[in-house]
């Protein structure tokens, strides 16, 4: 089955647009996951919507609802939320740089991939991934998908483009209360020698491959060996459950030089009323 994008829009460098798609980085079909089994009658457990002293209620008369104050809530209709408005829904602007070893990685959430949309956005697209990397910036901006709007980075990664989800400075909890009862003296000098030996005897080039799910190994061995057994209980039950591009970017050499006369040679936060926070939705 073909990798399905989870947004499509435009990746905009000042009066740059470059159509592209947005594919998730991680699998997580790699690891292993269960249902819970009801085991007298070998059918698989379900959740249902309940109300207190109601029971069972529609989806279709469910809405989310945000807690102003204990057991008070404002209600939103899902026509209510897609009618809000946002720059970031079908653009995402880079609007700031900083240097690729700024970001402390406490900030980073979820890797993806951008890939240019068609053809005809490939130069433009190869022009950023180069430009990022000679000047060895992450570029950052705000896009809107899956019903949040999130801050993000982007970098280049081999021939392509590696965009991060970071959390907000809000969402980070602080070190310092955890911290704060650790001593600030410093280690044993011969301690430490014989430390820091150690860590350079075992440095390498890191190697994802090398490391092994040791925990999802030994679970598929586990299913394997009782699948294989005749004592072993299995059940074979149906699920009984209800069933339920852009515009073409412009002359690049022209946007560019625009761009350029635009921009204001300052550093720090981008101009502009700051993008409103997230929140997340009940």
């Amino acid at each position: 089955m073909a990798t399905r994008p989870i947004w499509k829009g435009q990746l905009r460098l000042s009066l740059v647009s470059i159509p592209v798609e947005i594919y998730t980085a991680t699998r997580s079909a790699a690891r292993i996951s269960f249902r819970q089994i009801h085991e007298p009658s070998g059918k698989p457990v379900h959740y249902e919507k309940v109300v207190a002293g109601v029971g069972p209620v529609k989806s279709d008369d469910i809405m989310k609802g945000f807690e102003l104050e204990k057991g008070k809530f404002v209600l939103l209709s899902p026509e209510e939320i897609e009618a809000v408005k946002l720059e970031t829904k079908k653009t995402f602007e880079l609007v700031q740089f900083v240097g690729s070893c700024e970001i402390s990685p406490i900030y980073f959430d979820k890797p993806y991939y951008i890939v240019p949309a068609d053809e005809l956005a490939e130069d433009a697209y190869r022009v950023v991934r180069d430009a990022l990397r000679q000047t060895e910036r992450i570029g950052l901006g705000q896009l809107a998908m899956r019903g949040q709007e999130y801050l993000a980075a982007v970098k280049p990664c081999g021939d392509g483009l590696l965009m991060e989800t970071l959390h907000y400075d809000d969402e980070i909890r602080k070190a310092d209360p955890l911290f704060s009862a650790i001593s600030g003296k410093a280690a044993e000098a011969e301690l430490l020698e014989v430390a820091t030996t150690l860590i350079e005897r075992k440095t390498a080039p890191f190697n994802a491959a090398a490391f092994k799910d040791n925990y999802t190994d030994a679970l598929r061995a586990l299913i394997t060996k009782k699948s294989r057994s005749r004592s072993s209980k299995t059940v074979t039950a149906g699920d009984d459950a209800p069933s339920r591009s852009g515009d073409n970017v412009v002359d690049l050499m022209a946007a560019l030089k625009a761009s350029l006369e635009k921009a204001p040679a300052t550093k720090g936060s981008p101009p502009g009323k700051p993008a409103p926070r997230r929140r997340k939705q009940a």
